[in-house]
Formats: C-alpha cells, structure tokens, sequence
C-alpha cells in the first residue's frame, strides 16, 4: 500500500480480519469500486422535453393574448362606429350601422 492507514481507523466497507492481514503481511488491498451508472439517463430527454414543453405552453399563451387583443378591438371598433353614426366623405354617406 502506499499510503498508511493509522491503527483504528480503517474505510467501513473493508473486514477488519482481512484488512489487517494485509497490513501485517504487506499485501496490497484493492478497492473495487461498482459505479454503474443507471440504465438509462432519464436527464438527457428530461432536459429538452421540459424546454419544448414550456415553449409550447409560451406559443399557446401568446395566441391567446392575441384572440384577446383582437376581441377587444373589434368591441372597441363596433362601440365607435355605433356611436359616430353615419360615416360620409365626399358627399357620399355610408351608415355602417342602422338603429331601429
């Protein structure tokens, strides 16, 4: 081993008899480690579906703003028009809309 553990202390994933009979015999100890990694990486379609996602749902929110705009336009347009009555230019009158 290349390095020393003091007396006491020791990693506790290792046995204690087997350690410490590498330690007096001066085999070395090799540290296996199993660092599977998981069977699939969810985060690499997590990440892109959640972006596609709050786009969708940004490009949904922006044609609804604007059904609303032009609603309310066209309300606003249709409560002028009522009010100004006949429209003329010229001599040639148009009523847009007629009260009865």
């Amino acid at each position: 081993m290349s390095q020393h553990t003091p007396p006491g202390q020791m990693a506790p994933h290792i046995p204690a008899d087997l350690y410490q009979r590498a330690q007096a015999t001066g085999q070395p100890v090799v540290f296996v480690v199993n660092d599977n990694p998981p069977a699939f990486p969810w985060q690499r379609l997590l990440i892109p579906f959640a972006i596609a996602g709050a786009a969708a749902l940004g490009a949904w929110g922006v044609v609804a703003a604007l059904c609303w705009l032009m609603d309310v336009a066209a309300h606003t347009a249709t409560v002028i028009a009522g009010a100004a009555g006949p429209v003329g230019a010229g001599g040639i009158t148009l009523k847009l809309f007629s009260k009865k």
